[in-house]
């Protein structure tokens, strides 16, 4: 995903000859299928004018297709790990089914060695994986327009109860607490690194969020109590403009963020910000580096809470922060997306 794509008839030549040295590293969206495929699918083979060529599988997802059951294009992305395989694969097969920490065993895995290879690859495990992904098909039938009923049979869900409450954990929301009226707009959207919720009004990103975050339920109740409107379901220009940059980032073609943002914080906390946002990709500071630079050198421990109090992954690049002996530190949508953030930025430098 980290690779610039030749022209098209260069891939187009490798999906006929199922080159494997394109695994991982260009995806073809087929029109006539509505399907996205790594290039050495064994699928039968369609016209060059179905064809179009992404970078990453989230390129794909915002083209609008949806990932093959015969090459399962994300799985190119993780370790040949069999285990993993084997889960990722039952659950692409059946994304709305309920998961249970028996039925892994039911399969022959060992639950606490699945929990380690599934937080080991993707900082997370298996059963909250398949949560997710129940919730996030939820969550797009509610920001079309659809009920919360139809929501909730989406997401694979027996009762309304069990939905709402699911829904309420992972966002800190209930479903029929987002206003048709509201000023903000919350969308669900899909990158290299796992999916992200964003928060916007007509003209400015207020949020921007791994959906795994610990913080984001309390980040959105805040959003929701400073704002008489509340907050609803759909996607304004902000948000589209960081899907896209977001885009552009993963696929490794630019880390220019104009996206216009609104965070909110206390005056330091916000020159905090700012300074962070002065660090070059493919670069690093320390707390302390930071501290300086904003002239207070005896404040290193506000400016790493002001850093750790960003509600704004990656535009406000506070994973760009590493220990005073260069070591990985505390990031809120984990360490493993951290050293992948940075492992990426390097090519921009």
């Amino acid at each position: 995903m980290l690779f610039d794509l030749p022209d098209d008839a260069t891939l187009y030549a490798a999906l006929l000859a199922r080159d494997p040295a394109w695994d991982g590293r260009a995806f073809v969206g087929v029109s006539s299928t509505g399907v996205f495929c790594r290039l050495t699918c064994p699928a039968r083979k369609p016209k060059p004018e179905n064809c179009t060529f992404y970078a990453s599988p989230a390129a794909c997802f915002d083209a609008g297709f949806r990932p093959c059951k015969r090459c399962y294009p994300l799985h190119s992305l993780i370790p040949d790990d069999p285990a993993v395989q084997d889960l990722l694969t039952r659950l692409d097969a059946d994304p709305a089914k309920r998961w249970s920490e028996t039925e892994v065993v039911a399969l022959g895995h060992d639950p606490s060695t699945i929990r380690r290879a599934f937080k080991r690859t993707f900082g997370t495990t298996f059963l909250d994986m398949a949560r997710a992904r129940r919730l996030q098909m939820g969550f797009t039938t509610l920001a079309a327009g659809g009920q919360v009923i139809d929501a909730q049979l989406e997401a694979g869900f027996e009762s309304a109860s069990a939905f709402r409450a699911a829904f309420g954990r992972m966002l800190g929301l209930n479903p029929g607490a987002f206003s048709p009226d509201a000023l903000l707009r919350a969308d669900w959207f899909q990158t290299a690194l796992g999916p992200m919720i964003g928060v916007a009004d007509q003209t400015h990103l207020h949020l921007l969020e791994f959906a795994d975050r610990k913080a984001l339920p309390a980040e959105l109740k805040r959003l929701v109590k400073a704002t008489p409107t509340g907050i609803g379901l759909g996607r304004t220009a902000p948000l589209a403009q960081a899907k896209s940059e977001l885009e552009a980032f993963f696929e490794g073609r630019s880390a220019d963020f104009k996206t216009p943002m609104a965070p909110a914080g206390t005056p330091f906390t916000k020159s905090v910000w700012d300074a962070l946002q002065l660090i070059p990709a493919g670069q690093t500071r320390s707390y302390s580096d930071l501290a300086r630079d904003l002239g207070k050198p005896d404040s290193t421990r506000a400016v790493a809470r002001a850093n750790g109090a960003n509600q704004i992954a990656i535009l406000i690049p506070c994973h760009r922060v590493l220990g005073a002996d260069g070591s990985l530190t505390g990031y809120g949508g984990g360490l493993w997306r951290k050293r992948k953030l940075i492992d990426l930025e390097r090519q921009f430098q």
